[in-house]
């Protein structure tokens, strides 16, 4: 039997089904793995540490086990994408206007977001992720003065592993049967079994959209998929349009052929990596997606699609 349950955390939705299982001990299980997730690398309270990490100001500082796995994720990330995906961006973003959780930037109105007259806002070039000091063993980290991370793109997708991992282990029988589902924010991680005929998701570019929904469906049975979009999370700073895509190259946002692509691995990192980092690379993103062997489906600024690899044939109705 198939059981759902959704909240908000981590400035997004967080939507969980459970098939064969005890829905109630998957919730409790996710909702400590994002409150744990969020007071580690969360940009936009206060007592986190990825705050007190990008105020030390050049200093060594000591992080827990888990922000350390964060931030090395992110750096494999930006090593496999040759910096498309760089954790190093967050002064950017945070001079791009994306300074405050999302829903505050969207809901700011005319006040915050009306153009003021002034030069075109400065974006200071970033360092690069190689500047980046962590010791994992050591439990120590150190950012070059004036660095700040943002682990927005590939600390969700972690999270979501995280919290499927963490809800199968506490909800399923140990007989094997059953399985769960997590999606936060359009990044979804599977573990365990499938339902028969797999978990049937919705590839939309805004993750918001309710289950039934127009558009293309797949069935998708095990590994993850991350869908990075440049359509949704917009605002407009000093008159001009800004996403919460910034090219690491040019500390802007991203203005590429591509405007939403949806990647489908075996973990929900890997598949954020790819996703973003496609979008990132602009015109040869197809043709570096090819080289990764992954199955995709991109989509350009004129609603045209490209699916690649062994991208699951589509339906029309949702379940997930």
């Amino acid at each position: 039997m198939l059981a759902s349950s959704s909240w908000q955390a981590l400035g997004t939705g967080v939507e969980l089904l459970v098939e064969e299982g005890d829905i109630d001990l998957a919730r409790v299980a996710v909702v400590e793995v994002l409150e744990r997730v969020d007071r580690a690398y969360s940009r936009f309270r206060a007592d986190s540490e990825l705050v007190a990490v990008n105020a030390a100001a050049g200093r060594p500082i000591r992080i827990s086990p888990l922000l350390a796995n964060a931030i090395e994720a992110a750096l494999i990330a930006a090593a496999q994408t040759d910096g498309l995906v760089d954790p190093t961006i967050g002064r950017a973003i945070r001079l791009a206007g994306y300074d405050v959780d999302f829903a505050h930037v969207r809901d700011a109105g005319a006040a915050r977001l009306a153009p003021r007259p002034g030069p075109a806002p400065v974006f200071e070039s970033v360092s690069g992720w190689r500047v980046v000091e962590l010791n994992h063993d050591a439990g120590r980290l150190r950012l070059p003065r004036g660095v700040e991370l943002d682990l927005g793109s590939t600390g969700k997708a972690l999270a979501a592993d995280l919290a499927a991992q963490a809800a199968a282990a506490a909800a399923l029988d140990l007989d094997g049967e059953g399985g769960v589902l997590v999606s936060l924010g359009g990044d979804i991680a599977l573990a365990g079994q499938a339902p028969a005929g797999g978990w049937r998701i919705l590839v939309a570019e805004d993750s918001t959209l309710p289950a039934g929904s127009p558009g293309p469906v797949i069935a998708l049975h095990d590994g993850a998929i991350a869908t990075s979009s440049t359509t949704v999370r917009r605002w407009v700073q000093e008159g001009r349009p800004m996403n919460h895509l910034l090219d690491p190259r040019t500390g802007r946002p991203v203005e590429g052929p591509w405007r939403t692509v949806s990647v489908i691995a075996a973990t929900c990192l890997e598949a954020n990596t790819a996703a973003t980092g496609a979008i990132v690379q602009g015109t040869s993103a197809i043709a570096w997606l090819d080289g990764l062997g992954l199955a995709a489906r991109l989509v350009a600024n004129d609603g045209r699609s490209v699916t690649l690899g062994a991208w699951p044939a589509t339906g029309s109705a949702a379940v997930a």
